[in-house]
């Protein structure tokens, strides 16, 4: 993608940029795979990419692992073909089509809504996609919290190979002090966000989140250097500091950045026919499991497919059928499962808003990223719908899609 683009869509409508846009410089070095800032001539940072890893902001010194994919095993049976088509799948449905036309759609005021993709995949059939022109369908775009579900399967497969104990306290060193709550948290309450953490991310705000991202070389370190709010277990705090110590715990699991990539690659993307999966990893050689992984539309549909088909691809059980019930249960009074959000719970929300995805399905449930990146699963229709953008707009334009969702749903029923 152009550089100027990505700046002038995924950057420069944050909150409170324009204050600074004129004392920003970037400057992109293709030969040498980096970029760096400055804001007023100071503050200076350098980002590389590496190959297989994506982009890592430098803090002093930056590895140097290179990963590439093993090629596709003779014999492989793609469990979804139809999403392995060359060509873009145009849907026969004009209500479909007229409910996708009108997701790419521009508001005549307010944000851009940026719709980059939409993907629509029916009893295991990619019925429906639509692409922005700088994209493909084998392009990866970035998921942002999309990530966190991810996360949910990586931390899922370490436990049914019984090397993870979701229930019983993570061993962090520096929460095991005589009389830190935190001791006593586990993975299952990291993944439902009620670990007792406080609730990490505001928009636009300088918050731990963008701290732990941005400022700190070792994420790990800081989010398990931030106190706990309350009691774990007994309230809901969205929080990206407890999907850093799970990304942590997978990292130590494998043993080294190419390990994490490895076992990704054979114990989920592999089997679930994904080949387009960038992991984001920090200078610790951590991956970013709340925000920095990116695939294509059609990858993102798989890894829906995986859980709307209960953890099973073909005869391969890849998840425990309760681990991915899990992800679509309540915690606590929240609309929140384990590392999906929810659209079943009249519960009031912790801030102005509401939960869930107004239009869409009751039993639907969805991966959700921060610029409205969405994996929406319903369960009833058999369905998968995915929506990828960079959107500006009140929960990443979640009331649009909630209505393309909800018309596409109308459609299918029928």
């Amino acid at each position: 993608m152009d550089p100027a683009d990505a700046y002038r869509d995924e950057v420069r409508p944050a909150p409170g940029f324009g204050l600074i846009d004129w004392a920003v410089n970037y400057e992109v070095d293709r030969e040498r795979r980096e970029v760096t800032t400055t804001v007023f001539g100071k503050a200076r940072r350098r980002a590389v990419y590496r190959e297989g890893l994506g982009c890592v902001i430098d803090f002093g010194s930056v590895p140097e692992t290179i990963w590439k994919r093993a090629p596709i095993p003779n014999g492989f049976i793609d469990p979804f073909p139809s999403l392995a088509s060359a060509e873009i799948v145009r849907t026969a449905n004009p209500r479909i089509e007229a409910s996708i036309d009108a997701a790419f759609r521009e508001p005549d005021s307010g944000p851009k809504r940026r719709t980059q993709a939409v993907v629509v995949v029916h009893r295991g059939q990619l019925i429906a996609e639509r692409y922005a022109d700088d994209v493909r369908v084998d392009t990866p775009l970035q998921g942002h919290s999309i990530s966190k579900s991810v996360t949910h399967a990586l931390i899922g497969r370490l436990v049914a190979s019984g090397k993870i104990d979701p229930d019983q306290a993570v061993q962090v060193p520096a929460w095991k002090v005589t009389g830190d709550p935190r001791a006593g948290i586990t993975p299952n309450q990291l993944l439902a966000m009620s670990s007792g953490l406080p609730w990490d991310e505001y928009a636009g705000g300088w918050d731990e989140s963008t701290r732990m991202w941005f400022a700190e070389p070792d994420p790990y370190a800081y989010s398990t250097s931030v106190p706990a709010k309350v009691t774990p277990g007994t309230q809901w705090n969205y929080s990206n500091l407890g999907y850093a110590v799970l990304s942590r715990l997978i990292r130590d699991e494998a043993g080294s950045a190419r390990r994490v990539l490895d076992f990704a690659d054979q114990e989920l993307f592999a089997p679930l026919g994904m080949r387009t999966p960038v992991l984001g990893f920090d200078g610790t050689e951590t991956p970013g499991g709340s925000n920095l992984f990116l695939a294509s539309a059609r990858d993102w549909a798989r890894f829906g497919l995986l859980y709307l088909r209960g953890g099973l691809v073909g005869e391969k059980q890849i998840l425990p059928a309760d681990w991915v019930k899990a992800a679509s249960t309540p915690t606590l009074d929240a609309g929140y499962g384990r590392g999906f959000w929810l659209n079943h719970t009249d519960a009031p929300h912790p801030l102005p808003g509401r939960w869930g995805m107004k239009g869409a399905p009751r039993d639907a449930y969805f991966a959700r990223g921060y610029l409205g990146q969405f994996i929406v699963i319903v369960p009833s229709l058999d369905l998968v719908i995915v929506r990828l953008g960079i959107s500006y707009r009140r929960g990443g334009d979640i009331d649009t899609v909630g209505q393309m969702v909800g018309e596409i749903c109308d459609a299918v029923s029928r």
